[in-house]
């Protein structure tokens, strides 16, 4: 993994539940055995308690031109909300992939 952004989303009997979106390093391809594998080392490395709900795997965040991960863009897009100020957004573009690998997520899911 190169990057991810976590955050609780509202869950009806934990509270809240945990959801990553995941950058990876160039050697790692995205397919189910990718986000197994990092649920596993999660498991292993912090608990179970830590293991995220939902991962989904993109090739950039959302990130400020400082480079910081912005992820209360990536929490609001994954609510439905309004990401509110993104001026300082680098690249519009990572708001856009979140939002297709959120609705493909949805696809599968539902059938």
């Amino acid at each position: 993994m190169a990057e991810a952004a976590a955050f609780g989303k509202p869950d009806e009997i934990k509270g809240e539940s945990i959801v990553a979106f995941v950058v990876l390093k160039d050697e790692f391809k995205a397919d189910l055995d990718i986000v197994s594998t990092l649920r596993k080392r999660i498991r292993e490395e912090l608990g179970p308690i830590y293991v995220p709900e939902e991962i989904h795997i993109v090739s950039t965040l959302p990130k400020t031109r400082s480079g910081k991960i912005m992820r209360r863009v990536v929490k609001a897009v994954f609510l439905g909300q309004l990401p509110g100020d993104i001026t300082t957004l680098e690249s519009s573009a990572s708001v856009e992939e979140i939002k297709a690998a959120i609705e493909d997520f949805r696809k599968e899911t539902s059938k």
